[in-house]
């Protein structure tokens, strides 16, 4: 006798605890935590700056999560199969709600813009805005099809890196009203311990962009290959932190944690591994400088 699929077990619920980490970091709470985390380190690491000013944080933090769920909920997205991706069949079941996480960070980011004046950097401010929204959105055409910035050859994790240091570093001179050319060291540092975990994300996505035609690291260099450009912008990345005089043991911290997600990291890992450990590796240098 044929079993019906009615008759079949229902798959079991998961539990409280495992739905409320999928919220968090499939809604990209905990990767906005990172870059509020981050941009609150670098009023610490200002020798001029007496405390940290939580609204620009705030702001990133807003920002953050804005640009990240409209991503989230771009239409073609939804059309592509989830497959075995667990992050991706989330976002395809929570788009609503993800478009209204969206529109409430884009209120708050939208009053703290106008009350605390950022308005005034709006001619530096745009192009930041306009390349982090870009990024997926295709917009633009080239060779007969529109394309998102992402498509160009090798540019993916230089966009990331390129934003996500400016903003959480930028920011904080722009409140504290010092030049940028003053934390140089730091957004070069900054810069490159991003690229290194964007790299991280490309191997995760390399089936994907390479069925897409999109040529990433991984797609170009191979798996080996792409860790090894990641571990070098990771040394890179150290070597700024000595001659910013960062103590050693966090220096240590720092590298060791994103080392070992470089090395370990493979497609065929859970959506976890990426998106609870390798965001998580952004918190590690912002969470020694604001608790140290």
């Amino acid at each position: 006798m044929p079993i019906r699929a009615e008759n079949l077990p229902a798959a079991p619920r998961p539990s409280v605890l495992r739905r409320g980490l999928d919220a968090l970091l499939y809604s990209s709470v905990w990767l906005a935590g990172a870059a509020a985390a981050q941009t609150a380190a670098t009023f610490r690491q200002v020798p001029a700056a007496s405390a940290v000013s939580y609204r620009p944080v705030l702001l990133v933090f807003a920002a953050t999560l804005l640009v990240y769920n409209l991503d989230a909920v771009l239409p073609f997205k939804h059309r592509q199969p989830a497959g075995t991706s667990g992050r991706k069949a989330w976002q395809q079941r929570h788009r609503h709600g993800l478009a209204l996480l969206a529109a409430g960070a884009a209120l708050v980011g939208g009053v703290l813009f106008l009350v605390d004046g950022w308005w005034r950097y709006l001619p530096g401010l745009l192009p930041l805005a306009a390349l982090a929204l870009l990024y997926s959105w295709p917009l633009g055409r080239w060779r007969g099809q529109r394309r998102a910035l992402r498509e160009i050859p090798l540019l993916k994790v230089f966009l990331i890196a390129g934003v996500w240091s400016a903003i959480t570093v930028g920011l904080p001179m722009l409140a504290l009203r010092h030049p940028l050319a003053q934390a140089a060291i730091l957004l070069a540092q900054r810069f490159c311990l991003v690229l290194a975990l964007a790299i991280v994300f490309d191997i995760r996505d390399v089936s994907r962009d390479r069925a897409a035609g999109t040529r990433t690291f991984p797609v170009v260099l191979g798996q080996a290959g792409a860790k090894a450009v990641a571990l070098v912008f990771l040394a890179a990345a150290m070597v700024l932190g000595m001659m910013r005089g960062m103590p050693p043991l966090w220096l240590g911290l720092t590298g060791l944690s994103a080392a070992s997600i470089i090395v370990l990291a493979d497609e065929r890992r859970s959506d976890y591994f990426f998106a609870l450990l390798a965001d998580g590796v952004l918190l590690v240098p912002a969470v020694l400088y604001l608790v140290g």
